[in-house]
């Protein structure tokens, strides 16, 4: 156990610094004169270190020996070592762009499907998340009512989300209700392969692009107002100040963003799951739902599969974190280098 005195202390002005003397003194005045440091720092860690890697090292390691194991037990002890056959087996494609010639089929579909999402869902999350926060940013009446109201979806959970927007959706529904109003025949919005996908796209922008929008805003805050009064007496069309002013600047923000909305596309799965069940047929079954419907829905529960598969979401997710990393050591290099 450290221990010092502070009677050493306020005595030795050559090796202390004046405010750590008088903080000594000012000790030494109240009768407090010696001080025990103990162990702290291994103590206070140790419980979190343990917390974490029973929680998240523990099913690593877990799922890695699933990967590499077979059959339909469950238990480890139960379960024979296959090597590398389950990655084998769902890489296993006649054309990686033609699903049904895959051994996997419904695998590659999950790819399929999720990388259209991914697509669609991150460019207009983007690009609507840059068009509120431009005005957000604007001297508006009641601009934090408004900021407020677009956040508010992102304290939502993503199952009470998609169960409102079912019920707007679902036959009966709201929106069918408004339509028939107004003349429009029923539709089965989440009965057909298209309408599902583009609602789900929707849903998911509509829950999350708060989130983003924030991260957008708080970069539009950090311009200097300086540029934006040089631009006005260079006479500057709004579109040049946005192009050449707001945007170069505001771009480690956009790619900050366009990374984390791409990891959260690869990983959906609640509020699809919740809204379409991943139909109408295969429609909307993404990665992470063929995972969970291989390991734990099926009759057949091939755990090494489940796996398997979320070993090569892993890949996809440590390459897309890499990227983030690489964006954000960039930047900080940058502000540096100004």
């Amino acid at each position: 156990m450290a221990y010092f005195s502070l009677n050493n202390a306020s005595g030795s002005g050559n090796t202390a610094a004046t405010c750590c003397i008088n903080a000594g003194n000012l000790l030494l005045s109240l009768g407090i004169k010696d001080i025990r440091v103990g162990p702290t720092v291994p103590g206070f860690l140790t419980p979190n270190l343990v917390i974490f890697g029973v929680f998240t090292f523990l099913p690593i390691a877990i799922n890695l020996y699933y990967a590499f194991t077979g059959g339909v037990q469950l238990y480890p002890k139960d379960r024979p070592f296959v090597g590398t056959e389950n990655l084998a087996t769902l890489l296993d494609c006649g054309s990686y762009l033609d699903p049904s010639s895959c051994k996997k089929d419904l695998f590659w579909r999950a790819v399929w499907n999720t990388a259209q999402f991914s697509l669609f869902q991150v460019s207009l999350m983007v690009l609507f998340s840059l068009i509120t926060a431009l005005v957000l940013n604007r001297k508006i009446i009641g601009r934090g009512f408004w900021r407020g109201v677009f956040f508010y979806p992102v304290l939502l959970s993503p199952v009470v989300v998609a169960l409102i927007w079912k019920w707007i959706l679902q036959r009966e529904g709201l929106l069918n209700a408004v339509g028939v109003a107004i003349g429009v025949p029923q539709t089965l919005w989440l009965a057909e392969p298209g309408w599902a996908m583009f609602w789900v796209i929707f849903v998911s922008i509509w829950a999350h692009m708060g989130f983003y929008t924030l991260i957008l805003l708080a970069g539009l805050q950090a311009i200097p107002g300086d540029l934006y009064e040089a631009a006005q007496m260079d006479r500057a069309s709004p579109w040049r100040t946005l192009t050449r002013v707001t945007l170069p600047l505001l771009l480690p923000n956009l790619l900050v963003v366009l990374v984390l909305a791409a990891i959260k596309a690869v990983q959906t799965f609640d509020e699809v799951f919740v809204l379409t069940g991943g139909g109408p047929g295969s429609a909307t079954t993404f990665v992470v739902q063929f995972i969970y419907q291989t390991g734990f829905q099926e009759q057949v529960r091939l755990y090494g599969l489940a796996a398997a598969g979320s070993l090569l979401l892993a890949a996809a997710l440590v390459a897309l974190t890499l990227l983030q990393l690489k964006i954000s050591r960039a930047e900080e290099a940058g502000e540096r280098a100004r």
